[in-house]
C-alpha cells in the first residue's frame, strides 16, 4: 500500500533545488573521500566543480580544494565566495558561515 505524500513532504521537495552533478557538499567524511568526489565530478563535467560547505566543515572544504589542486590537478584556478546563512533552530535564528569554492580548468 502506497501512502499519499504529506504536505510536509511536498513542502520539502518544493524548497530543495535539484543537485547539480558538478557540486560537492562537504560534511564529516575524510578529506580524501571528497577529493575523489571532486575528481569524479571533473570527469563528468571537465569545465568546473563547485565545493560547498557550512560551519565547521569550511576548513575541510579548503583542504579538499588544496589537496586536489596541489596533488592531482595542477592546472586549475579557484574562485572563493564566503557568506552567512541564517538558519532557524530550536532556540531561534542563528547565523552560520558558508563557503563556495569554484574550481575551473585554466584557459590555455
Amino acid at each position: 500500500m502506497v501512502c499519499p505524500p504529506s504536505a510536509f513532504t511536498k513542502l520539502l521537495t518544493m524548497r530543495i533545488p535539484p543537485m547539480k552533478k558538478n557540486t560537492v557538499f562537504i560534511g564529516r567524511k575524510p578529506v580524501m573521500a571528497y577529493v575523489m568526489a571532486v575528481m569524479t565530478a571533473f570527469k563528468d563535467n571537465p569545465e568546473e566543480v563547485i565545493i560547498k560547505a557550512r560551519g565547521r566543515s569550511i576548513s575541510t572544504a579548503v583542504d579538499v580544494a588544496e589537496v586536489t589542486r596541489n596533488n592531482y590537478l595542477s592546472d586549475i584556478t579557484n574562485h572563493i565566495t564566503i557568506s552567512t546563512e541564517k538558519l532557524d533552530g530550536d532556540t531561534g535564528p542563528r547565523n552560520v558561515s558558508a563557503i563556495e569554492i569554484i574550481l575551473r580548468k585554466k584557459q590555455k
